[in-house]
């Protein structure tokens, strides 16, 4: 007698996966999906480093894992010329003349084709009003702990 067992998917280059996952680094989480709503991508489309997505390849739906990646592994080296000074003429046209930065702040910012968003951190803000943002991805540099639970995939 043999057996029949259908072999469950397995995650391929890709692949699209709903799955939950948990980025975080030495100062803690940056992503967490884990108590909300599962997150679902396409596998070789940026939506994670490939590093990453390299760890992912070959997991079967049901795994969960947790992988360490070294400083630099995930988001690449801290890069200084990712620190840039942006105009108040700038800002007012992208936001509202009206906005206040203040350091550590979170500011999206359109992509020049206007289809995406990125982020910068505030860093500084001059009297002028310009203000010097970092947009280093906030683990860029570091050690990350990346966590998944893979729900389905296709």
């Amino acid at each position: 007698m043999t057996s029949t067992a259908t072999a469950l998917p397995t995650i391929q280059p890709g692949s699209f996966l709903t799955l939950h996952y948990r980025l975080a680094g030495p100062a803690g989480d940056v992503i967490n999906t884990f108590a909300d709503k599962p997150a679902t991508l396409s596998l070789g489309t940026g939506e994670l480093s490939p590093a990453m997505e390299q760890h992912l390849l070959g997991l079967v739906e049901g795994t969960r894992a947790t992988f360490e990646l070294p400083a630099g592994e995930a988001f690449g080296e801290r890069n200084p010329d990712m620190q840039q000074w942006v105009a108040k003429k700038l800002l007012n046209e992208l936001g509202s003349a009206d906005e206040k930065y203040s350091p550590g702040d979170v500011v999206q910012f359109p992509t020049p084709d206007g289809m995406g968003s990125y982020a910068g951190a505030v860093m500084q803000v001059r009297e002028d009003g310009a203000v010097r943002f970092d947009f280093n991805h906030p683990l860029a540099g570091q050690p990350v702990t990346f966590e998944v639970l893979v729900i389905g995939i296709l």
